[in-house]
């Protein structure tokens, strides 16, 4: 089975990180989002994937093909115009059996074996909230009967979350070349949804299945939220001298660490040089050095320097004192 990663997006709300780096090569619980993607793909068992690239591609393609012994095509978007499109240029490196689809921006932790199973078409969702960020399926007796993307009144709490099985791979691309060519678009992009439906409308059983653990990495909050739960399951302690360290957290064995605290919910990656400070909540990505500094929910990017100071005060009653 091959599994189709599109990655070809610029991350336009987690600038300014992705000025330099492409979204899915940021640092979290100690490897790049797409590191954690193609981790779970190798002990799925899959072993070929086509990843759709854009901005910044080459350096995704450096990271992959240094890092994974698998067989990868990439395809590159020249213009982003959605999802669907992402995955009709990438027709030709498709086998006409069952394939996988997995957005580039989440991570998630489900067992993907007994899906890859089933015979049937299958969408990956969760119940939420506010549905009128996602693509939405209706089900009826188990089936998909009409997805809508990111609708204004939404007739479903039921998030399409980024993950795709699909079984009639001719049909799929059958689908999508009907909505390039007639250029059927929604909200002027070319729609997976769409072509989803358009399956659908033909007869195509889609049934759904359940995801729980579905990591948003798309904005600086959801970034570290996710790191947060990534962290919580590797809850291990490293020990450091004259360093305080709190799980759980991601101490890459590849940095230097003095006079600090480290933690509760910390990633620090490779090459960092921490000093004299206290890092809670925040990822502090490679190469990076961060010196006299209280950082909390902060994200300090790849060889950036952070030079804080303390402070010394003797402060009478009823004040009020800013440092901001």
């Amino acid at each position: 089975m091959k599994a189709i990663i599109p990655v070809a997006g610029v991350g336009s709300r987690l600038r300014p990180h992705t000025y330099t780096l492409p979204k899915v090569l940021l640092n979290v619980a100690g490897k790049p989002i797409i590191g954690h993607i193609m981790d779970k793909l190798i002990e799925t068992g899959i072993e070929s994937a086509t990843v759709v690239i854009g901005y910044m591609g080459d350096m995704i393609q450096e990271y992959i093909t240094s890092n994974y012994d698998l067989h990868v095509d990439f395809v590159e978007q020249e213009e982003r115009l959605g999802l669907g499109h992402s995955i009709y240029i990438a027709r030709h490196t498709l086998p006409m059996e069952p394939v996988l689809i997995i957005l580039g921006d989440t991570i998630f932790d489900v067992d993907l074996v007994p899906v890859l199973n089933q015979k049937e078409s299958a969408l990956g969702v969760k119940l939420v909230n506010d549905p009128r960020r996602f693509g939405i399926a209706e089900v009826d007796n188990g089936y998909i009967t009409n997805l809508v993307e990111k609708p204004e009144n939404p007739t479903s709490n039921l998030a399409i979350v980024g993950l795709y099985y699909i079984t009639n791979t001719p049909l799929l691309i059958e689908s999508l070349a009907w909505l390039v060519t007639e250029n059927i678009r929604t909200k002027n992009e070319y729609q997976l949804t769409d072509a989803l439906q358009l399956m659908i409308n033909k007869g195509e059983r889609i049934r759904t299945f359940p995801i729980e653990g579905w990591y948003d990495c798309g904005k600086p909050e959801t970034l570290l939220e996710t790191n947060r739960h990534l962290l919580d399951k590797c809850p291990s302690r490293p020990s450091y001298d004259g360093v305080v360290v709190i799980p759980p957290v991601f101490i890459s064995k590849k940095c230097t660490l003095s006079h600090s605290i480290i933690g509760p919910y910390a990633t620090i990656a490779d090459g960092t040089v921490v000093r004299d400070s206290i890092i809670r909540n925040s990822i502090i990505s490679e190469g990076a050095q961060v010196q006299g500094a209280l950082l909390e929910n902060s994200i300090v990017g790849n060889n950036a320097i952070v030079h804080g100071n303390w402070k010394r005060i003797n402060v009478g009653d009823s004040s009020e004192i800013d440092f901001s």
